[in-house]
């Protein structure tokens, strides 16, 4: 759900009792294990942490208006959810995070870069405390950036592949168009006559 809170207070104050004890007892984690270059605010109608314009002025690629997204933490509707951005753009970090949980003997339930959950027992909180103090803000900004040039890169060879195999196609249909073109001009020079011999033709003799 996208809340409309515009601060954190505001935020939580939104949540039913069982659900607000969950995720300020995740907040807490995660303030407690944050790096400093981070900050806290709404971020995409949930509580997120990101790296400022001051510290970061390129902003978010999707939207450079959007400081960069570190972690979000927020209430929808069938559960609550922990999205982490630097296991989505680290796969080592996303294979250390899996790995830990295994540890504790706990279920993750989780996407890309989200661990969704119902109570606050299905978490490993300990485990989230680590991800997140392992990622100071610089290295995640090199991890972002090295990811997004990455993708950039993928993108420009395959739209590259794209544009010269559609440019090929056009200049095979140009060019059967073309001889189209001067075979009929041919059967049309050969079927009729030239001027000069139409009025050779036509002069009487004296």
């Amino acid at each position: 759900m996208i809340s409309k809170a515009t601060t954190v207070d505001q935020y939580l104050a939104e949540l039913p009792p069982d659900r607000r004890e969950a995720i300020q007892a995740v907040r807490q984690v995660i303030l407690d294990n944050l790096d400093e270059g981070f900050e806290e605010g709404m971020q995409y109608g949930m509580i997120g942490y990101h790296v400022p314009h001051a510290i970061y002025p390129d902003g978010y690629h999707c939207d450079p208006k959007q400081p960069l997204p570190f972690a979000s933490l927020a209430s929808q509707k069938n559960h609550m959810a922990l999205y982490l951005f630097c296991n989505y753009v680290q796969e080592d970090e996303s294979a250390w995070f899996q790995q830990e949980w295994a540890k504790t003997g706990k279920k993750l339930d989780m996407g890309k870069s989200c661990v969704r959950f119902k109570k606050l027992d299905d978490l490993a909180l300990d485990v989230i405390g680590k991800a997140i103090r392992r990622m100071p803000v610089r290295d995640f900004i090199d991890f972002y950036e090295t990811a997004i040039k990455n993708a950039g890169v993928k993108r420009k060879a395959a739209g590259s592949a794209s544009a010269q195999a559609a440019s090929r196609k056009a200049a095979g249909a140009a060019e059967k168009k073309t001889a189209k073109k001067v075979g009929a001009k041919k059967a049309l020079k050969k079927k009729t006559p030239s001027v000069a011999a139409k009025k050779k033709s036509t002069k009487r003799p004296r």
